[in-house]
């Protein structure tokens, strides 16, 4: 139905939906420092028309380097967008962005032993402004609940991090 770099609207049968393309899938980081923060970006979300409070996250193998593997697009994008590096990136799980819209799935990583080696930010040169935030675990309901009434939104994929990051502090 429609060709863009990066997504395909498909017909099958009478389902309408938007498959990814030119790509070999995409990769999201839930990242905790050793002071029990949650490290977010924000950045602003043409199709949403607001700012939106993400996981460090990004395409993995794109039309530069179709091989680059996921744990590898995983460093990349928490380092790009937040200045971070990490000592360990362990491979959790697949899961779907919004089945019934897209054929899209990100595959999930946990970082740990983090250091911050960069500004992050993004690349201001591909449009990206990312402003990184650190959360304390303990008080990210009510942070989260201050951001939606500045007005932004919030990917769903966070409440699944935070769920995890507090499963992991509880050990």
């Amino acid at each position: 139905m429609a060709d863009g770099r990066f997504l395909r609207m498909v017909r099958q049968g009478r389902w309408e939906y938007v498959e990814r393309h030119n790509t070999t899938g995409a990769v999201a980081v839930i990242a905790v420092t050793s002071g029990r923060q949650l490290v977010l970006v924000e950045q602003y979300r043409v199709p949403m028309g607001m700012s939106c409070i993400e996981l460090p996250a990004g395409l993995a193998g794109d039309l530069d380097d179709p091989e680059e593997a996921f744990e590898l697009a995983a460093r990349r994008e928490l380092h790009e967008e937040t200045g971070f590096e990490a000592d360990q990136m362990a491979y959790l799980y697949r899961v779907c962005t919004s089945p019934g819209l897209t054929s899209e799935t990100i595959d999930l990583f946990r970082a740990t032993g983090l250091t911050r080696t960069g500004p992050g930010g993004g690349h201001p040169d591909e449009g990206e402004e990312i402003v990184v935030h650190l959360v304390d675990l303990d008080a990210v309901e009510q942070w989260i609940v201050d951001r939606v009434a500045q007005g932004l939104c919030i990917d769903v994929k966070v409440y699944t991090a935070i769920a995890l990051a507090r499963q992991w502090d509880a050990g």
